[in-house]
C-alpha cells in the first residue's frame, strides 16, 4: 500500500503528465467548472465517477455516500442537487450504483454495525416493498437486484425532490438516470429510462 508521501508524490507526476499533454490545462480548469453532470453515486472506492465514464475533471460534479442513497432529509445531498441544479445547470443527474455494494449488503443482513444502521433503514425499506420479488432469489442474485431496486427507488426519491419539481416548473432541462456499475466488467447500465419531469 502507498505511503501519504507516495500519493503527494503520484500527483504531482500526474500534474506534470498532465501539463505535458495540455499546458493549458489548470489554467482552464481554475477558470471556470460547467459540469452537464451531476454523479450521485456510492462512497466505495472502486467506483470513481470520472475514470469509469472517460471525464476529465471539471466535466461531473459529484456526490457520494453509502449506497448511493437520496433521503429527503440529507441537507448535504439536497444542498449539492441545488447547487448542481440551480447554479451550475446540470442538466443529467445520475443516480449510480453497483453491484456487490457492501451497504445494500448490510441493509439485507440486518446485523447491529452501529450509526450507520439509521442509514441502512432506507434500503430495508425498498427491500419490504419489494419483498415478493427478491424472495424468490437467492444469494449474489438477491443483493444484486436490490442493488438495482435501490438505485431506481433513490431515482424515484430525486424526482419528488424539490430542486427537481423547481427546475421543471421553470422549463429547465433536467434528467434522472438510475444506472448499475458492473465491478466484474467495468460496465455501467441504465435501469430504467430517463426521467425528464414529475
Amino acid at each position: 500500500m502507498p505511503t501519504l508521501k507516495q500519493l503527494l508524490a503520484n500527483n504531482r507526476e500526474w500534474a506534470r503528465q498532465t501539463l505535458e499533454k495540455d499546458p493549458t490545462f489548470f489554467e482552464k480548469l481554475s477558470a471556470q467548472q460547467s459540469p452537464e453532470y451531476l454523479w450521485i453515486g456510492c462512497s466505495d472506492s472502486r467506483v470513481p465517477a470520472n475514470q469509469i465514464t472517460g471525464l476529465m475533471p471539471g466535466e461531473v460534479f459529484v456526490h457520494r455516500n453509502i449506497a448511493n442513497m437520496v433521503i429527503h432529509t440529507d441537507l448535504n445531498l439536497l444542498s449539492v442537487l441545488q447547487y448542481a441544479v440551480d447554479v451550475l445547470k446540470v442538466e443529467h443527474v445520475m443516480v449510480v450504483g453497483h453491484y456487490g455494494c457492501g451497504g445494500v449488503r448490510a441493509a439485507a443482513e440486518k446485523k447491529p454495525f452501529g450509526i450507520i444502521d439509521n442509514w441502512l433503514r432506507h434500503i430495508q425499506d425498498v427491500e419490504t416493498a419489494h419483498l415478493p420479488e427478491l424472495d424468490l432469489l437467492q444469494d449474489e442474485s438477491r443483493i444484486d437486484r436490490l442493488c438495482e431496486l435501490n438505485v431506481m427507488s433513490q431515482a424515484k426519491n430525486l424526482q419528488r425532490t424539490s430542486v427537481l419539481q423547481d427546475a421543471w416548473r421553470r422549463g429547465q432541462k433536467v434528467e434522472i438516470h438510475a444506472w448499475i456499475y458492473s465491478l466484474k466488467d467495468g460496465h455501467l447500465s441504465a435501469l430504467q429510462d430517463a426521467i425528464a419531469g414529475p
